[in-house]
């Protein structure tokens, strides 16, 4: 049995290492808990992966309270999940509040300078080792290849790309086992049986616990500050984007953005790449961006608060409808799915999904390391192939020179995570100091 106060120290570090959004997060929680740990072996992690990939919501902190929840239950699975958070709501909370108090923040500037190259490199990683692990036969290749290509060049829905590779894995499993069925096994640390079906009355409580505490501060809200209040338009608007933020942050930031500036007016034209920039370079979720949109509306909008304080009250709500529903599909559905495990058509569909979800996180990388190196891009649509390409000129040869410096520090001197994006920190800070 694995000491829970080691479970604690190892979610501690994953939550610190959590940079780069979920790539880099879910190649963290691969590195401690399976390459090092070996808590939890590599089925059962891409097993936990699958599920979280076709929920709502930020998949790496849905997958950090799987794991947790595997290895000590309940208690894990919210030491995990909460751990997970903690980090990147400080982080935002703190930058936020600079944002609005200080207009020179070079020291700040320099800092996510470094940051954001080094992470180009984590992911890199985070690709190559899930991709190796992963796709262990012909087909998962094809697949991974075809749901890329799906989602980079033609935006298909990303709930759409899992569905097909789950049918076509599902079909060529009756054809040619060998090729589609990956994911196997029901082994957790040193358990090897397989898992109790769960209890009915047991799902509809632990789903009205979390339903519970999802509407439980909305209704505060309503009662004490009213429906006009920011707080509930904030607490409603992101309770509805938590159901549909499919595929990740990404697939839901261009709506938050139109909505949060053109709608409700709490951010301004261009403030929403400055909080994405402080999602993507703190650790935790890259969802996270929410909470920096909350806190910016409640502090233009405070009522009859100081808008300091409005806004604080304003990330937190924002935090809470955000994540609570993440504790609910995972607490709720997740003994389903380990009951299920040796069911050889879920696992099979489920292998499908294994190797579609390589091509989306492939995905992820390109489009964060277009967005770090180049500054402008020309999108085309040409029928149902749409691209988005860097303006070759626009490269920031700095930006550039760090990514290529942490590819060297990471790969070459393997050094770890953390060194890596130190080293990175330092030399933006000087590059925008000097």
């Amino acid at each position: 049995m694995i000491p829970f106060a080691d479970a604690a120290k190892v979610w501690g570090k994953v939550a610190l290492y959590s940079f780069g959004g979920p790539a880099g997060q879910i190649a963290v929680m691969h590195k401690f808990l399976v390459e090092e740990k070996k808590w939890v072996t590599e089925d059962d992690f891409l097993h936990a992966l699958n599920y979280c990939m076709l929920l709502p919501g930020p998949e790496a902190q849905q997958l950090a309270t799987y794991t947790g929840w595997l290895l000590h239950g309940f208690k894990g699975g919210l030491l995990a999940g909460c751990l997970f958070i903690l980090p990147g709501f400080l982080s935002i909370l703190l930058l936020s509040i600079l944002y609005v108090l200080f207009s020179d923040t070079l020291l700040i500037e320099g800092l996510f300078y470094g940051i954001k190259p080094a992470i180009l490199a984590i992911v890199a990683g985070a690709v190559l080792k899930i991709g190796q692990r992963a796709l262990k036969t012909q087909a998962m290749y094809i697949i991974a290849v075809l749901a890329f290509v799906a989602i980079f060049f033609f935006n298909v829905p990303f709930p759409f790309i899992i569905l097909f590779a789950a049918l076509v894995a599902l079909i060529g499993g009756r054809l040619n086992e060998k090729q589609f069925y990956v994911i196997k096994g029901h082994k957790v640390g040193d358990q090897h049986t397989k898992p109790q079906r769960p209890s009915l009355l047991a799902t509809i409580g632990t789903g009205l616990f979390w339903g519970f505490l999802w509407v439980l501060p909305i209704a505060a809200i309503l009662m004490f500050a009213g429906a006009e209040s920011i707080f509930f338009t904030e607490a409603t608007f992101f309770s509805k984007t938590a159901l549909v933020t499919f595929g990740g942050a990404y697939s839901v930031l261009a709506y938050i953005s139109q909505k949060a500036v053109e709608t409700y007016g709490w951010l301004k034209p261009g403030e929403m790449l400055d909080g994405l920039g402080m999602a993507e370079t703190t650790p935790g979720p890259l969802i996270q961006v929410v909470q920096f949109v909350g806190f910016m509306g409640a502090y233009r909008f405070p009522g009859a608060l100081d808008p300091l304080v409005a806004g604080i009250i304003g990330s937190v709500v924002v935090t809470w409808v955000t994540f609570v529903p993440c504790f609910l599909f995972i607490f709720v559905g997740a003994p389903y799915i380990e009951y299920f495990k040796g069911n050889k058509s879920m696992s099979t569909a489920l292998s499908g999904i294994t190797a579609a979800v390589v091509g989306v996180v492939l995905n992820l990388a390109i489009w964060f390391s277009l967005h770090t190196l180049f500054s402008s891009h020309n999108d085309f649509q040409y029928g149902p192939l749409q691209l988005s390409v860097p303006n070759f000129t626009s490269i920031d040869w700095y930006a550039a020179g760090i990514a290529a410096l942490a590819f060297i520090v990471y790969f070459g001197f393997k050094l770890d995570m953390f060194k890596t994006i130190g080293v990175c920190v330092l030399v933006g800070l000087l590059v925008k100091l000097l």
